[in-house]
C-alpha cells in the first residue's frame, strides 16, 4: 500500500499523538486524538481527581507510549492502534 493510503487510514495522527503523549501524557490527551476517550478519560480524571499524583504513574505510561507511536512505521501504527484498536502500549 502506498505511503498516502495509511495517511488516510489514520497515520497522520501518529505525530501529534506521539508528541502530546511524550509533552503531557499524564493527562491523556494522546488517547483522544486517536479517539480512546474511555482511556483518555481514566488518565485525565485520575490525574485531575488526585491533584496529580496519578501523574506518577500516567506520566511515564504517556511517555512510553508517545516513543512507541513515533518510532513505528506507518503501516504499523495504522494497524497496532486504528485498526486493531490498541488502547494501552
Amino acid at each position: 500500500m502506498a505511503a498516502q493510503d495509511w495517511r488516510a487510514l489514520g497515520a497522520d495522527k501518529k505525530i501529534a499523538a506521539g508528541i502530546l503523549g511524550i509533552l503531557v501524557g499524564g493527562l491523556g490527551i494522546h488517547k483522544f486524538v486517536l479517539g480512546y476517550t474511555t482511556e483518555g478519560l481514566i488518565m485525565l480524571l485520575g490525574t485531575v481527581l488526585t491533584c496529580g499524583m496519578a501523574a506518577i504513574v500516567f506520566g511515564p505510561i504517556g511517555l512510553v507510549e508517545g516513543i512507541l507511536y513515533l518510532v513505528k512505521s506507518d503501516e504499523e501504527f495504522v494497524r497496532t492502534y486504528i485498526q486493531n484498536k490498541r488502547g494501552w502500549f
